[in-house]
């Protein structure tokens, strides 16, 4: 499985980030098993997961119910305590699903919930704690109606989800559109617009003049991308001892 990941190959030293003191072997060897455990694990529970799909701690990742399909060269990250959850609870036989395109970035926290249809495009970024939903999960008079009212959700091309975004039923948001961190978007958004609040009001246009760059542009040549990163991995680990690795995890020092 392919490698990438979110970040700036071009000049690494722009991360001020703290040392990792892994050895080269341990690193790649970790890829390894974490590409087994979404080979094994993960990928049984989805109708497809095309390839090139890059998993970060994918035992993080829920999945209830289907059908859910993702398509190819998808980065899902994921941390303790902050899992990915994709859920399919149909309204009726016949609903519920879940579609997510190609070149998508999920990122830790990210909710998926469907009793009708979601159906996310190519080149979607989903920031920490988004959140998506095409049903109310309960009724607004009957509160024992578990499921509630439903309309499917369509988030189009291009689309940048900000951190703790909420996306309601029945909602499109146009191609390129971006929804600012901590909005709840109720209503649809155009496209190549920036919107953002509660509830989420277009505030500017994106300029047309300027040249869209997505997520598939990475991706473009995926092998030269898995060596330049392996490269990256080779000099910036070189030198780490397995020893000293070990010293970090149990007696850290300050520059460690």
């Amino acid at each position: 499985m392919n490698q990438a990941f979110s970040g700036n190959l071009v000049n690494p030293g722009r991360f001020f980030l703290r040392k990792d003191h892994r050895p080269y072997f341990l690193k790649r060897a970790f890829m390894s098993f974490q590409n087994a455990y979404t080979r094994r694990f993960i990928m049984p529970q989805l109708d497809s997961l095309g390839p090139g799909a890059m998993c970060i701690h994918p035992w993080n990742i829920k999945i209830f119910g289907a059908p859910v399909s993702i398509g190819k060269h998808v980065n899902i990250l994921t941390t303790s305590d902050k899992h990915v959850r994709l859920t399919v609870w149909p309204e009726k036989k016949g609903m519920g699903t879940i579609s997510i395109g190609d070149f998508c970035l999920i990122c830790p926290g990210v909710r998926i919930s469907s009793a009708n249809r979601i159906v996310i495009a190519d080149n979607c970024m989903m920031a920490g704690s988004t959140f998506i939903t095409d049903a109310d999960w309960h009724g607004t008079y009957d509160r024992v109606k578990t499921i509630g009212d439903t309309a499917p959700v369509y988030i189009r091309d291009n689309v940048w989800l900000g951190d703790r975004v909420t996306v309601c039923k029945g909602v499109t948001i146009g191609e390129n559109s971006i929804i600012g961190a901590g909005s709840v978007v109720v209503r649809d958004v155009p496209p190549n617009v920036i919107a953002a609040g509660n509830p989420a009001r277009v505030v500017r246009e994106l300029d047309q003049g300027q040249v869209l760059v997505k997520r598939s542009a990475w991706f473009e040549d995926a092998d030269r991308l898995n060596r330049e990163i392996d490269r990256l991995d080779r000099q910036n680990l070189a030198g780490n001892s397995f020893l000293y690795w070990l010293k970090t995890l149990v007696a850290p020092g300050r520059q460690d």
